[in-house]
């Protein structure tokens, strides 16, 4: 499905992967916000169960990034305030929000934003403040594909973990390669997973918004996570006050635990 949404330098496309129902607004939606150098394809699995279960869906490629148009929007902040940008372009009055890693700091900020538009908040892989090492981003700046290499190391917890999604066989650390590599390729005037690791790095209003929201929020973790250390998300969920799923996974629990994934979004829409 293809949405134009206004942003700050006009209204641009937007792809959303409506989980293989056509979108309708009148249900409950539940949008799937991504993260870092990713696009809307970690979200299938629970897309498809939302989008069959009575949700509308949109799991969208944020702006350029994926099959969106326009330039990636260069802050938290700036991400938060398109996302009501696409509830109007999709004629959604209120949903609720599931964002990964840097989609979930996007989601929290926009939960604080438009609290009254927002049923409830699902963060997974998350941590605040989500800071990035010197080194890291350092490497993603100079060489990115060597960054990519070793995020894809540290994103998966096992060198062959066996999912039953998407199916048995899967590589997943070559899967994720190969998705960054193809995202990275897509914009060749941006680097961009140097520009995503930088919104990441530079948020400082977590716990600000955290005092606004008005919806419940649930955290879904990778307990070998270490991009995204489950201790580091401690103070948000406090602050949120957070319900806290815990799966046996590394940052990357959509493609490594995707069955206690999906039943802990099935917990939360609950």
């Amino acid at each position: 499905m293809e949405l134009l949404v206004d942003g700050p330098q006009g209204p641009a496309a937007v792809y959303a992967y409506t989980g293989g129902k056509p979108f309708d607004a009148a249900l409950p939606t539940v949008v799937f916000i991504h993260g870092a150098l990713n696009d809307h394809s970690v979200w299938t699995l629970l897309a498809r169960w939302c989008a069959h279960h009575g949700h509308g869906v949109l799991a969208v490629d944020l702006p350029g990034h994926g099959r969106s148009a326009g330039t990636p929007l260069g802050s938290v902040e700036a991400l938060a305030d398109w996302v009501p940008a696409l509830l109007g372009a999709a004629g959604v009055a209120r949903a609720t929000l599931v964002g990964h890693s840097m989609g979930s700091l996007v989601a929290l900020e926009a939960a604080a934003r438009v609290p009254e538009r927002i049923d409830r908040l699902v963060m997974m892989g998350t941590a605040y403040p989500m800071k990035v090492s010197e080194a890291l981003l350092n490497t993603a700046r100079d060489a990115p594909l060597k960054a990519i290499d070793m995020v894809n190391a540290f994103a998966h917890s096992s060198l062959a973990a066996k999912p039953s999604y998407p199916g048995p066989g899967s590589w997943l650390r070559g899967g994720g390669r190969a998705l960054m590599r193809r995202l990275q390729a897509g914009q060749p005037a941006v680097n961009l997973f140097h520009h995503d690791f930088g919104v990441c790095d530079r948020y400082a209003h977590g716990l600000e918004a955290a005092a606004m929201l008005r919806c419940p929020v649930d955290f879904v973790l990778g307990a070998r996570d270490q991009m995204t250390l489950p201790k580091q998300a401690h103070a948000l969920g406090q602050a949120l006050k957070a319900r806290v799923s815990v799966v046996d996974a590394g940052h990357a629990l959509m493609a490594e635990a995707p069955d206690p994934v999906l039943a802990a979004l099935r917990r939360a829409l609950a």
